[in-house]
């Protein structure tokens, strides 16, 4: 097996950062080394394969984005970015894991929709993968299968409190879930907004002529993504199971998820850049239909009303336990455009998985997180929250070699035409400017990014197994 030694960079972990090598064999880190270490009295770099200089570097372990729909059927059309697309964008922004959605619809069986989403990536990906189960129908069948999927390392379970007639699930099947979720071990994740309300909301702005993508989040205002949350975790309170609330992006949800942690629940929230960069006003509110860009759901949020520096303060707190992306990405011809004269018909989902490193390395340089937030989020805690780590999400003897060597002092210029791989016709981020670049990205020990430039395959990735987590809280 070849050998790689990482020489000269800082390595930072969720706890600390160090000045030290890090040692590969094949596909696994195996040790940790003072600088300048000698086997025999010989230099180690005369004594390996491969040194990659990362002097004045931050030595990363491989981001790990536990959410997001490549090739998702969605509103009449189909997310934009496949496996292949999706997942090697996701590499040039120094992700290395995804754990993405099978999804089961009203009439299927659990098992067939997760060997869909088998047949779908498989041979197609450019990194590790895993999958989330939606259960979009809960009942006998769906709770029994479960356990089976667990027992093939499909850990985690989504359910919708949005979406009627589409993904939807009422309190009581909801209450089903999560029973079956605390007998099992596994983590129910969800959807929290309630959506038989909004639907009312959605049908009075269109009967009024309010038909333009800002009426696409006033339509889905912050109390009913709040109601929603605190009924899950009421719910989740009853049954006993752990709950994971995704794409938070109001301030009360989040301080509703904080309320309920501190009285020990076993509850976490997760959200995305676009929630901590972007807002109603200056995105959904754009002139004519260019809103339609920034359409997801839940919506981007007032910046008025302060939701966004109130999330930033909810990861430096602890409650927002990852920073996923949501990528569901969707081009603005034949797609977005559905929606041009009905906001409800314009595909939900914003591409983001090539530049969440980036963006919330931003942070760090703003001085809104530390660098080891930055991997805490990015990293180790949706790695250790999804059943992975130590394998993923860690700088360690025995973790898969999963590097990526970040330059402080490099610069990522964000839009079409500069940093964009994903298979979009727009960029959502364009514009946006980051002071710090990725050098190099290693999934599994082979180099498969080096300055700006693809080296590895499609078929690179390789399905991951996740076990059940322990001890979340």
């Amino acid at each position: 097996m070849e050998t790689t030694l990482i020489r000269g960079g800082t390595v930072v972990s969720a706890t600390g950062r160090q000045l030290i090598d890090v040692l590969i064999d094949g596909e696994k880190i195996v040790a940790l080394l003072e600088p300048g270490a000698t086997t025999f009295g010989t230099d180690l770099a005369a004594a390996v394969d491969t040194v990659i200089d990362a002097t004045g570097k931050y030595v990363i372990p491989g981001g790990v984005d536990t959410h997001t729909h490549m090739q998702m059927p969605f509103g009449g059309t189909t997310a934009s970015d496949t496996f292949e697309t999706g997942t090697r964008a996701a590499a040039f922004g120094g992700t290395t894991t995804i754990v993405d959605f099978a999804i089961q619809t009203p009439g299927e069986y659990l098992q067939d929709t997760l060997a869909q989403w088998h047949q779908k990536a498989g041979g197609q990906s450019a990194i590790d993968y895993g999958f989330h189960q939606i259960i979009g129908d809960v009942n006998d069948q769906s709770i029994s299968a479960m356990g089976e999927l667990i027992n093939e390392g499909v850990t985690s379970f989504k359910l919708f409190m949005a979406y009627p007639g589409v993904y939807y699930s009422n309190d009581a099947q909801i209450l089903r879930a999560m029973q079956r979720a605390a007998d099992t071990g596994a983590l129910m994740m969800m959807h929290a907004e309630n959506g038989i309300a909004i639907d009312e909301l959605v049908s009075q702005h269109l009967k009024r002529g309010e038909t333009s993508p800002y009426y696409h989040g006033v339509s889905r205002p912050w109390q009913l993504e709040e109601e929603a949350t605190h009924r899950a975790i009421m719910l989740a309170d009853v049954t006993g199971a752990p709950l994971y609330v995704v794409h938070v992006s109001a301030r009360q949800a989040l301080e509703q998820i904080a309320a309920a942690r501190g009285r020990g629940a076993n509850v976490f929230g997760e959200t995305c850049p676009q929630y901590l960069y972007l807002s109603l006003e200056e995105q959904l509110g754009a002139p004519g239909f260019e809103g339609a860009k920034w359409v997801c759901s839940t919506p981007l949020r007032s910046r008025a009303e302060g939701h966004q520096d109130e999330l930033w303060k909810f990861i430096r707190t602890g409650d927002v336990a990852g920073v996923a992306t949501d990528h569901c990405p969707f081009c603005m011809v034949d797609q977005k455009e559905m929606g041009i004269n009905d906001f409800s018909k314009i595909p939900n989902g914003i591409g983001g998985v090539e530049h969440r490193m980036d963006l919330m390395y931003q942070g760090v340089v703003d001085g809104r997180i530390s660098l080891e937030k930055w991997v805490e989020v990015c990293c180790t805690t949706p790695a250790r929250m999804f059943g992975m780590y130590p394998r993923k999400g860690v700088i360690s003897p025995g973790a898969d070699a999963d590097v990526v060597i970040y330059d402080p002092a490099g610069h990522t210029s964000i839009g079409l035409g500069k940093t964009h791989h994903m298979n979009m016709d727009y960029s959502a981020w364009e514009g946006y400017e980051i002071d710090g670049a990725v050098q190099t990205v290693l999934s599994r020990g082979s180099v498969i990014v080096d300055a700006g430039e693809y080296l590895g395959k499609k078929s690179d990735g390789r399905f991951v197994r996740r076990e059940l987590s322990q001890n979340l809280i």
